[in-house]
């Protein structure tokens, strides 16, 4: 390429990265509502202060050490990539168009931008999972670990090039190096602080804890399904030539089949299950259909894309379900949508791409969520012991957004005098 074309196509990839991970960023607004509906209105503003700060907390970390722990200059070996600090001189406009027609035509301060939206991701993830008992700042302080540290090395595996893609690990956007690392994490979380005060009955009962806002928890399904499209999308990482638009605009339409694949499947399973048309069901199985299409959205054709999207859908029913009759504690329903759920994506990835294989997804598989757990379960554990991990059984009574932030999301109305 001439240098005109270099730069035209420089400034348009650049540009599309930028977008993409914006909407990727607004992702985090879709978690913050989609949690704040599902709680009940006694702990409200504690999760949007959650989301709000893990948010933060995740870019500052991701700047500070784990964009170069993901993406080292010369990594250690394929299993460990070494700790470096800040991001480096060379992520310039100038080391990228030095390098001729071989160069990346985006530049790699979007690619920082573009990532770190996504370590936040993961993290938000694991908030509503351990929504309505955990401490604020207990949480806080396993997001500086996570999206630091515990992150950063297992993306390496894949996407810095460490020996999970050197063996042929496809993951295009993330179900497993994202959405299982979320919920590898959240299991972890939940398995040590225990279930919400009166979940579950001494005789094996299971009680139903409704959130408290079911159109803000719509709102939020839907602010992620549009944030999706920058999260699969963006990941094509270029859109400057007709074969990458082209499959830009693939990724784009399996990636909205596989959503409403997931939410139909849902629905019509927990119809046949319950009798009724659970709504929190159908928002749980369009978010299903999208983590299970994130691993290879550009590969399938629209039908199989939304038969993935179907089976994810089914598969978040049933492990919902599950997952609640183990007495394990989860009020969003995250370690399905997007560890079960998620599995389900990096394991389809052969069903569509050819050059992929089921033991390599299972390695995987198996080495991200041994790696996320074991990890995420010894800081959750060593939080436990230093400071606890819970509030007082009071505190949870009366709702931790008092306890912990000391306001209300729906005060009462009060008359004054």
């Amino acid at each position: 390429m001439d240098q005109p074309t270099i730069q035209i196509a420089y400034a348009l990839d650049t540009f599309y990265l930028l977008v993409s991970g914006a909407f990727v960023m607004w992702m985090a607004a879709g978690f913050a509502m989609l949690e704040a509906g599902l709680v009940r209105a006694k702990n409200t503003t504690e999760i949007l202060t959650k989301n709000a700060v893990l948010f933060a907390v995740a870019c500052v970390m991701y700047m500070i050490c784990g964009y170069q722990i993901m993406y080292p200059g010369a990594a250690v070996n394929s299993y460990w990539p070494g700790v470096s600090f800040l991001i480096g001189p060379e992520h310039t406009v100038a080391t990228i168009l030095k390098g001729g027609d071989d160069a990346p035509v985006y530049a790699h301060m979007a690619d920082f931008f573009f990532q770190v939206v996504f370590v936040a991701t993961a993290m938000s993830v694991v908030s509503g999972a351990v929504a309505e008992r955990m401490k604020l700042w207990v949480f806080l302080a396993f997001a500086v670990v996570l999206t630091g540290f515990i992150y950063p090395i297992e993306g390496y595996w894949k996407w810095g090039g460490g020996f999970l893609d050197a063996k042929g690990f496809a993951d295009f956007a993330g179900s497993g190096v994202v959405h299982l690392t979320g919920a590898s994490a959240a299991l972890a979380g939940v398995l040590l602080l225990g279930p919400r005060i009166g979940k579950y009955g001494k005789n094996g009962e299971i009680n139903a804890i409704p959130g408290s806002n079911l159109p803000l928890a719509t709102l939020g399904m839907f602010i992620l399904w549009l944030g999706w499209f920058g999260f699969n999308g963006g990941s094509e990482l270029k859109v400057s030539n007709i074969d990458e638009a082209n499959a830009v605009a693939k990724v784009f339409v399996n990636t909205n089949m596989a959503a409403c694949g997931g939410l139909l499947a849902a629905l019509i399973t927990a119809k046949f299950l319950f009798g009724k048309a659970d709504l929190t069901m159908a928002i749980n199985g369009a978010l299903a259909g999208l983590v299970a299409i994130t691993a290879e959205p550009l590969a399938p054709s629209p039908l199989w894309a939304t038969i993935v999207g179907v089976i994810g859908g089914v598969l978040v029913v049933f492990s919902v379900i599950g997952i609640d009759k183990l007495r394990i504690d989860d009020p969003v329903g995250a370690i399905s949508v997007h560890g079960v759920v998620g599995i389900w994506g990096v394991m389809a990835v052969p069903f569509s791409n050819s050059e992929t294989h089921f033991s390599v997804q299972a390695l995987g598989v198996i080495s991200i969520f041994a790696w996320v757990f074991i990890t995420s379960l010894i800081v959750w554990f060593v939080l436990k012991k230093l400071v606890g991990l819970r509030v007082s059984e009071e505190e949870e009574y009366e709702g931790v957004d008092m306890a912990e932030c000391g306001m209300e999301a729906y005060p009462e109305f009060k008359i004054s005098k």
